[in-house]
């Protein structure tokens, strides 16, 4: 008797369906759940990090520029964008100097490892908002993975809105970047030394600088909105 009960008592009973979560409620589970794994992984990187801030002497960048591509820029290429960064910045968080930083996410390496640190990276940077200027190979799959970029007029993309239309520029369209003397590279490869100019280097990337859906945000984020009006004046979109 109970048994047939219950079967009339629930038989119009439907369960739940689950919510569809967002993407960056997925990127955020995501993150909650890898970041212990990631901790212990680059906990030897930490471990140098800290003898190298004790011998050198910890500076505090006032802008964090991320580059994301198929291949680390060359060193030389790298500090150029540092130094030209800094140049039209600054001095953001009271140190008496002015700092750009570049972090470098390359994806092109063969190795499994290699790729997925970069990677893991990558998404700490995003969901840590750790670099507010992007400079990027692909937009488009930038923002399709990690739907972060802002819209040059300022407002946001929608969640489901994965085009990077409308959300960066060229650094050759830029007048004030496309201006900079920034000298050249080399490198070694092979038997023989690769030299070129960091501008043409350069030139085919894109900037663009992230957005904020909640109240976490990059540091000093007025005066990098003050870097990034000066770095795209007079470009068109």
């Amino acid at each position: 008797m109970a048994s047939e009960y219950l079967k009339k008592k629930y038989q119009d009973v439907k369960p739940d369906v689950p919510r569809e979560l967002t993407k960056a409620e997925k990127r955020k589970n995501w993150w909650d759940y890898h970041k212990w794994h990631v901790g212990i992984a680059l906990l030897l990187l930490a471990v140098v990090g800290s003898i190298v801030r004790d011998v050198f002497g910890q500076v505090k960048p006032d802008y964090q520029i991320a580059y994301v591509g198929t291949y680390r820029l060359p060193e030389e290429a790298a500090a150029a964008v540092e130094t030209a960064f800094a140049s039209l910045g600054e001095d953001l968080n009271g140190d008496g100097k002015v700092v750009a930083a570049l972090k470098q996410y390359a994806f092109g390496s063969e190795d499994p490892s290699t790729f997925a640190a970069a990677q893991v990276s990558l998404m700490g940077d995003v969901l840590e908002c750790e670099s507010y200027f992007f400079l990027l190979e692909d937009p488009d799959q930038f923002q399709r993975e990690y739907h972060t970029l802002r819209r040059l007029d300022g407002t946001l993309p929608e969640e489901e809105e994965d085009s990077a239309e409308g959300t960066y520029l060229a650094w050759a369209d830029c007048p004030v970047l496309a201006a900079l003397e920034l000298g050249e590279y080399s490198y070694g490869l092979m038997d023989s030394a690769m030299t070129g100019s960091n501008q043409e280097l350069l030139s085919p990337l894109c900037l663009a600088r992230r957005g904020f859906w909640t109240e976490k945000a990059s540091a000093y984020t007025e005066g990098c909105d003050e870097l990034w009006n000066k770095l795209t004046e007079g470009a068109a979109p």
